[in-house]
């Protein structure tokens, strides 16, 4: 396969485009969707939102089970996506329970799931 060289040869702005992009960029909101997109970027913690978009809710205890951890382990991960707006918790008596924040997260979560399937299917 040819490796094509990743640099426009000669500048040439289409200074429209460009205005255009950036009317719907906002600064803030970047800087927020990259935290949800770093705070997935672990192993670990895209485990533990997968299964959260499997089950609507799962203890502490079941998500050590999910990911082979501690449940210390666990909770580590968790306040992190809790922290960045990924899932929320309640606690019911000695449980705690997480579920994901949104369905806007859930449909994220599902859809990059489905894209690595495609990709998988298409031999990539």
């Amino acid at each position: 396969m040819a490796v094509h060289n990743q640099v426009c040869e000669v500048e040439c702005v289409n200074t429209e485009k460009v205005n255009h992009a950036k009317e719907f960029i906002d600064v803030d909101a970047v800087t927020k969707v990259a935290a949800i997109f770093k705070a997935l970027g672990d192993a670990n913690r895209a485990r533990i939102v997968r299964a959260l978009s499997i089950e609507d809710e799962l203890c502490v205890c079941d998500i050590a089970n999910i990911m082979d951890a501690s449940n210390a382990s666990a909770s580590h991960h968790l306040r992190s996506l809790s922290k960045q707006g990924v899932t929320k918790s309640r606690k019911e008596g000695k449980m705690v329970y997480y579920s994901l924040d949104d369905d806007h997260i859930k449909q994220i979560v599902d859809m990059a799931f489905i894209h690595q399937e495609e990709l998988n299917g298409n031999g990539k």
